[in-house]
């Protein structure tokens, strides 16, 4: 049983409706014939009755007509005509009218409904209003009823099949065509490749088309879609030459399949390429090709080609349709060149979702997640209607916005604000919210985000289960993070490089090297962020001998060439061991100038070591560079400290002032009931904090106790 709306008729007694004046005369003579006795079937009088009828539905040019002419009928006992019936539904389903459509057709008399126009019509009427699951529940009836259907029925069944994704009732259907002998038919075959490419499942869809004994451009433009859908270019490409090799004319449609393939698998030049021989042979540029070639030029540092489809745009009378205009809001946006972008977006006569997201983008991508946040405010107070309202992706976009800019607090209470809004997150926008939670330790917030997660079927989401370890790894909860990696189907490099880089944030080495060996036992290629986090844990963990041997296998067995970072790791592994002669050598022997990184953990280690004399030669290598930056000034005046040279200590603590140097203080913040407290030296408390200030003081002086650390880090601390 369906379950499908059924409105009520327009009421029967509203009879006058606006056609022109012969339809009018025409329609006045029903009253004649219908006060004449009633006519056999078979008739002249009933056939031109019936064709009558036929003409004033398809002259219906407004919703209340069908009705209308609908009541006519009823008055003029036509109504047990399959074929009015059949065009009844065709015309209230051509105004959305599903419901009605659905009356007339269950009202159909018994004997009518072996009738196969009628099927076909109402099947029609599901299927172009995207009902595809009634559709298919109607064709079972069918089946049921012995109606078979024909070369119009198989095409709006396989469509349906192809929606909802069903490949058990594709070869169901498939079957079904082949017992009708349709497999010859053109419009069937041409039904079933793109039902079998709308699945993904192309082979399938290449054996029907390279079986067929005729084919249409509709075909061509099939089998190319279909690539395009599977991202799968080459293989678009080769049936576009495979086309023109047989004589047959790409048109329009084969352009714009073929450069959307390209586009999807992120060969941006190669679509731009392909553009211009689509423009060589005289191909006029349609709405979504612009748009495509629109969206390759916004990913390419290429300002003056959008400036020329722009100028295009105008040329062939495109800048009205609005998925150019928002495709333009979205290259310019990409290209920085927000002004541009802005004045397109208040040019739009009307705006859509799609419009405001683009607009929004623009700004946010810039980093003005301010500007961005502003636009946002102006959607959420627009008064249209709920098409124009913030989505998910609005949401998005300004969480991560605010997020990205190190602004974490104001990027939760955002997502905060999403969930009061009834808006459920995607998988991008969970993303940004635990990316956000592993930055500020927000551990209570990320395992409600979790349980969000697991209630949204979102657990093996690659994005959403990586920045789950992340953050749990972060927030130290190891064995949550490590739950998570295990449980996951299909782990990509992230996931190794997140469990690497947790294990050596938290000190276990040897963990770090057991995962990085698990990792490229199962085939994964490391990276260069995977040997700066293996050899970091290694670091960390004093595992020389091991740092060593990982780092010789990055260039001899993996190829990368050693990046700053990875010299970082290795002078500062070398130097924690005690090796500072080996580790000086490295600097001085590194292909490029060594950074602030390399040259303070090579003085850091000056300073576990106390040796003045080796710190005093590195810093002067960092003080000669002119870095902005106290840390080397600090960590020198520390050695000096730390071996009783107080003068010393003081000069450099006083050269850094002079300089205008200012030391950034640490900060340090807390979550209580959903709510973050700041802290840092020199700073009033926040309200509220008072308690959370007593339970560091108690842990201060426990560590004191304990020796945890040492009495003048206290002493500072305290200050």
């Amino acid at each position: 049983m369906l379950h499908s709306p059924r409105p009520k008729l327009i009421p029967r007694a509203r009879l006058a409706f606006a056609l022109n004046f012969t339809d009018r005369r025409l329609f006045s003579s029903l009253s004649h014939e219908r006060s004449q006795p009633s006519s056999p079937s078979s008739s002249p009088a009933r056939n031109e009755l019936l064709d009558l009828f036929d003409h004033l539905l398809r002259r219906c040019c407004s919703a209340e007509q069908p009705g209308r002419v609908h009541a006519r009928i009823v008055v003029a006992g036509a109504s047990d005509s399959a074929f009015l019936a059949a065009r009844l539904v065709s015309v209230y389903a051509r105004f959305g009218l599903l419901g009605n459509a659905r009356i007339v057709f269950d009202e159909t008399p018994a004997e009518c409904k072996s009738n196969l126009l009628l099927w076909n019509s109402i099947l029609r009427a599901y299927t172009s209003n995207g009902c595809h699951e009634e559709a298919l529940e109607l064709y079972v009836g069918m089946r049921k009823v012995g109606v078979l259907g024909d070369g119009f029925t198989f095409p709006l069944v396989m469509r349906d099949c192809a929606e909802m994704g069903r490949s058990i009732w594709c070869r169901s259907v498939h079957c079904h065509a082949l017992q009708m002998g349709l497999h010859h038919n053109l419009h069937v075959v041409n039904g079933l490749m793109g039902m079998y490419a709308k699945l993904g499942q192309m082979g399938s869809a290449l054996q029907l088309f390279d079986r067929m004994s005729a084919r249409s451009c509709i075909s061509w433009n099939t089998m190319i879609s279909g690539f395009a859908l599977k991202f799968d270019c080459d293989g678009a490409l080769e049936m576009f030459r495979r086309m023109e090799s047989e004589g047959v004319e790409p048109n329009v449609v084969t352009w714009t399949s073929l450069l959307s393939s390209h586009a999807r698998s992120g060969r941006d030049a190669e679509t731009v390429e392909l553009f211009g021989l689509m423009r060589m042979r005289g191909i006029g540029p349609s709405a979504e090709v612009l748009a495509v070639v629109l969206s390759v030029c916004s990913n390419m540092i290429a300002l003056h080609m959008i400036k020329a489809i722009h100028g295009l745009v105008i040329k062939v009378g495109c800048e009205a349709y609005l998925i150019v205009k928002n495709s333009l809001v979205c290259a310019y946006g990409k290209q920085r060149q927000l002004k541009d972008a802005s004045q397109l977006f208040l040019e739009m006569e009307s705006k859509n979702i799609v419009s405001w997201n683009a607009l929004i983008t623009s700004y946010a991508e810039s980093g003005l997640c301010d500007e961005a946040f502003e636009i946002f405010s102006q959607l959420k107070k627009s008064n249209g209607c709920s098409l124009v309202r913030p989505n998910v992706i609005s949401w998005s976009v300004i969480i991560d916005a605010f997020a990205s800019a190190g602004r974490g607090r104001e990027s939760l209470e955002l997502y905060r604000q999403m969930q009061l809004a009834n808006i459920v997150g995607n998988a991008v926008t969970i993303s940004s919210v635990l990316s956000v939670c592993a930055e500020l330790a927000a551990l209570n917030l990320g395992r409600e985000v979790h349980g969000h997660v697991a209630r949204a079927l979102l657990n093996h989401n690659l994005l959403v289960a990586n920045s789950l370890i992340t953050m749990y790894m972060r927030c130290g909860c190891l064995n949550e993070g490590s739950l998570v990696f295990k449980k996951l189907v299909a782990k990509d490099l992230i996931s190794w490089n997140s469990m690497i880089a947790g294990c050596g944030m938290h000190g276990l080495g040897k963990d770090a090297v057991r995962y990085f060996d698990g990792m490229v036992e199962t085939g994964i290629k490391p990276d260069e962020v995977t040997f700066v986090a293996v050899l970091s844990a290694c670091s960390h963990a004093g595992l020389v001998v091991e740092g060593r041997k990982l780092y010789d296998r990055m260039t001899e067995e993996f190829g990368i060439e050693p990046q700053m970072e990875h010299y970082a790791c290795l002078v500062d592994l070398l130097s924690r061991s005690g090796s500072l002669q080996e580790a000086g050598e490295i600097v001085k022997a590194m292909p490029m100038t060594p950074n602030v990184c390399v040259w303070g953990a090579l003085l850091n280690a000056c300073r576990m070591y106390r040796d003045t004399d080796f710190a005093e030669a590195t810093a002067s290598h960092v003080f000669n560079q002119n870095w902005e930056t106290t840390g080397s000034y600090m960590l020198l005046s520390n050695i000096y400290a730390a071996n009783g040279q107080w003068d010393d200590s003081a000069r450099l603590r006083i050269s850094a002032k002079e300089k205008g140097l200012k030391k950034v203080p640490g900060q340090s913040w807390i979550e209580l009931s959903n709510k973050f407290y700041m802290f840092s030296s020199g700073r009033a408390l926040q309200l509220g904090m008072e308690d959370v200030h007593g339970v560091l003081e108690e842990l201060t002086l426990q560590m004191e106790t304990e020796d945890v650390i040492p009495a003048i880090l206290l002493k500072t601390a305290g200050t």
